[in-house]
C-alpha cells in the first residue's frame, strides 16, 4: 500500500511536540507491531546497527575428599541465603537457584556482515544515496534502515529525512510500512502534531488500518484535545477482532487523564467481559486518580479491583503498591495507615501483629480440588499418551488397598536432584566422574526414604519398571533396602508420573506431602476456571516439600513450607497486600515476599 504526501509539513521542518504528552520512554511497541505485523524479521540477518573403567582407591578417595570440599562451600553459602525468602515458591528464589549453578555455555552471537553507523543529524538526497551504495543489499535499504531507527529510537527530525528522500525519488510517494515505521517514533518522542498529520493521511486514505497502526494511534492521540477520536478508533478495531488490553489501557488512561470517570469505568467493565485479563498499569491509573476523593461508589470500585487481585492471584508492583497506600491514606476522614512489611513464618504480620490467612485449605476446598483433579487432570487429562486405562487402574487398586500414605516421593525426579554442575567443578577425570555420578544416584534416594522411614511415616516411592534391572546405577542391595522402609509402584517405563503422584496425595488425606522438583505447571493449566487453579496452586504451596541438602551423605533436609496464604486478603479493617519487588526477578510459579499492611485507625 502506498500513499501521496500531499498536504503534510515539508519535512524538513521541526514539528512541535506537546509537553504534556504522557508517554513513558519504557513503552515499546517495536516487538508487537513491526515484528509480527509487519514481517521484518528475515531484513536483519546480514546486518548489525552501531549507535555508538577400573577405578582404584587412591582415585575414589580423592574423589569423595574433593566432593565433601564443594559440599562444605555449598553449604556455608546456603546458610547466608534467609529461610523466609528461599522457599521453593519466594520470588526470586529460581533466579537464585540459577546462579548457584550456571551454565557453563557461553552464548553464540550472530556474525556481523555490515556495519553501518545511524546518523545523528538530518540527511540530504546525496547523501542518503551515498549511504545506500554502502549497504549490500541496497533493494532493502529503505526498510531496513527506518527499521533500525526504531529500534534505536532516533530523532524524529532524522526519520524525517528518510521519508523525505523517498518521497522525492517515487514522485511524492512513501511505502505504507515506512509511514507506520516513523509513526512509532513520533509516539514515542512524543511529536503530538505529526501523529495528528499521520492520522489524517490514514483517515481520509484508508477505510481500515492493520491493528498495530490503530494501537499507535490510539495511544498516540489520548493525551491530546481530540482524544475522543482515540475512543473511534477503539470503535472501528472491534468491527474486526477483540481490542488488547493495551488498546483498552490507552483509552482508560486517556479518558482518567480528561476527567472523564465515566468512560474509563465503561472501557474496564468491557475489558473484563472479554475475559481480558487488565494491565496493572491500567489499575493503577484508577488509583492514583481516586487520591483525596471522598466517594463511597468509587471507594466500593477501587476495593473490587483489590478483590479482583485476590481472585486472580494477581500481584501489584512496587509503584502499584505505593499507589494504593496513597490511596488508602488520602480518603477523608477514615484515617488508614499503611506501612510496608513482612509476614513471619507463623503467619503474623511483623506490621499490625495479625495473622493472615492460612495456607492450609478447609475440608470444602479441599473435597472440591479433590473432585476437580480427579476429573481434568486424572480422568479427563492427557495422561493417556504415556499410560493406559489399565496400568491406571492398576494403580488405583494399589493405593486402594494401602493405608494412607504422609509422603508420596517422585523417585526418579529425587534420584536425578544431585547436579551435575557441581560433579564436574570436582576437577576429576570424565570416567571417574561418571562412576561416582552412577553411585549417587541411588544413594540420593536412599537417603531421603531412610530419613522420612525413621519418622515412622507411611511411605510411597513412584518409579519405573527399569529401576528393577539390576545394574550400576540400580543396584539390588539398596533397592531392596528402601522396599523394606517404603512401598514402592513401579510404573511402565515410558509412562508419565505426575497423574501417580497427584492421585496418591489427594487420596490419602490432606496430610499428605509429595516430593519431587517438578512445578505442575501443565497439570494447573488443565484446570478449567481460576478459582480451582488458584485452589491448587494453594494446596501445592501447602504440600510439596523441597530437599535443601542435595548432596550424597549431608543430612536431609527440607525446606519450611509457608504456613499462609500469599493474596490480597482483608478483614474489613485491615488489608494484607503481597507485591513485587522492583529488585527482584519473580517467576510466574512464584509468589512475593513483600507485602503492604493497611490498617485503619481507631
Amino acid at each position: 500500500m502506498t500513499f501521496y504526501f500531499t498536504g503534510i509539513r515539508s519535512f524538513p521542518k521541526l514539528w512541535k511536540s506537546n509537553s504534556y504528552f504522557g508517554l513513558s520512554s519504557s513503552h515499546s511497541y517495536l516487538s508487537l507491531f513491526l515484528k509480527d505485523c509487519y514481517g521484518i524479521r528475515n531484513q536483519e540477518k546480514c546486518f548489525s546497527v552501531k549507535t555508538m573403567s577400573a577405578q582404584n582407591t587412591k582415585a575414589m578417595n580423592l574423589l569423595i575428599a574433593k566432593a565433601r570440599c564443594v559440599r562444605k562451600l555449598d553449604e556455608s553459602s546456603n546458610k547466608q541465603v534467609s529461610a523466609d525468602s528461599s522457599h521453593m515458591f519466594a520470588a526470586g528464589a529460581a533466579k537464585k537457584r540459577s546462579q548457584m549453578n550456571p551454565s557453563s555455555k557461553d552464548p553464540v552471537l550472530p556474525p556481523v556482515e555490515n556495519i553501518i553507523q545511524l546518523p545523528t543529524k538530518p540527511l540530504n538526497s546525496e547523501e542518503w544515496d551515498k549511504l545506500k551504495e554502502e549497504f549490500k543489499e541496497k533493494a532493502n535499504f529503505e526498510n531496513w534502515i527506518i527499521l533500525q531507527m526504531v529500534k534505536c529510537h532516533s530523532s524524529v527530525d532524522v526519520a524525517k529525512s528518510v521519508l523525505a528522500w523517498v518521497a522525492a525519488k517515487n514522485s511524492g510517494i512513501v511505502g505504507y510500512d515506512l509511514l507506520v515505521k516513523y509513526l512509532y517514533l513520533c509516539v514515542f518522542h512524543k511529536q503530538t502534531s505529526e501523529i495528528i498529520d499521520v492520522y489524517e493521511i490514514m483517515k481520509a486514505r484508508y477505510k481500515r488500518l492493520e491493528s498495530g497502526a490503530y494501537t499507535l494511534l490510539m495511544r498516540g492521540l489520548i493525551y491530546t484535545d481530540r482524544w475522543r477520536e482515540a475512543l473511534l478508533l477503539l470503535e472501528d478495531l472491534k468491527k474486526v477482532m477483540i481490542p488488547s488490553k493495551k488498546n483498552y489501557d490507552d483509552c482508560i488512561q486517556g479518558a482518567l487523564f480528561h476527567q472523564d470517570v465515566n468512560v474509563a469505568w465503561n472501557l474496564y467493565q468491557e475489558l473484563l467481559s472479554h475475559d481480558i485479563v487488565p494491565m496493572l498499569e491500567t489499575l493503577k491509573a484508577f488509583f492514583d486518580f481516586g487520591k483525596d476523593m471522598k466517594d463511597d461508589q468509587y471507594s466500593n470500585k477501587l476495593h473490587n479491583i483489590l478483590l479482583y487481585l485476590r481472585n486472580n492471584q494477581l500481584y501489584p508492583g512496587e509503584s502499584f503498591a505505593h499507589s494504593i497506600k496513597t490511596w488508602f491514606e488520602s480518603i477523608p476522614g477514615e484515617q488508614w495507615k499503611g506501612q510496608f512489611t513482612t509476614i513471619q513464618q507463623s503467619g503474623q504480620c511483623l506490621g499490625c501483629g495479625k495473622t493472615v490467612e492460612s495456607i492450609h485449605l478447609s475440608s470444602e476446598e479441599y473435597e472440591f480440588l479433590k473432585a476437580k483433579i480427579m476429573r481434568d487432570v486424572i480422568d479427563g487429562g492427557d495422561q493417556y499418551k504415556k499410560t493406559t486405562p489399565q496400568e491406571l487402574k492398576r494403580f488405583q487398586n494399589f493405593v486402594k488397598y494401602h493405608p494412607p500414605f504422609d509422603v508420596v516421593i517422585d523417585g526418579l525426579n529425587v534420584a536425578k536432584m544431585f547436579p551435575k554442575a557441581r560433579e564436574s567443578q570436582v576437577g576429576l577425570p570424565v570416567c571417574l566422574l561418571s562412576f561416582f555420578a552412577r553411585t549417587l544416584f541411588l544413594e540420593q534416594l536412599l537417603n531421603v526414604v531412610s530419613h522420612l522411614a525413621k519418622q515412622n511415616l507411611q511411605v510411597l516411592v513412584l518409579g519405573r519398571k527399569h529401576m528393577l534391572t539390576q545394574n550400576s546405577r540400580w543396584r539390588r542391595v539398596e533397592m531392596e533396602k528402601m522396599q523394606k522402609q517404603a512401598s514402592f509402584f513401579f510404573a511402565d517405563n515410558i509412562s508419565e508420573d505426575d497423574p501417580f503422584l497427584l492421585y496418591a496425595t489427594l487420596h490419602s488425606g490432606n496430610h499428605c506431602k509429595f516430593i519431587t522438583k517438578d512445578l505442575m505447571r501443565d497439570h494447573k493449566a488443565c484446570l478449567p476456571d481460576a478459582k480451582t487453579q488458584r485452589l491448587f496452586f494453594k494446596w501445592q504451596q501447602g504440600h510439596q516439600l523441597a530437599i535443601v541438602s542435595k548432596h550424597p551423605g549431608a543430612k536431609i533436609t527440607f525446606q519450611h513450607i509457608l504456613s499462609y496464604d500469599t493474596v490480597v486478603q482483608t478483614t474489613g479493617d485491615s488489608w494484607h497486600i503481597p507485591y513485587d519487588d522492583d529488585l527482584v526477578e519473580r517467576y510466574s510459579y512464584e509468589v512475593p515476599t513483600k507485602w503492604l499492611c493497611l490498617h485503619r485507625k481507631t
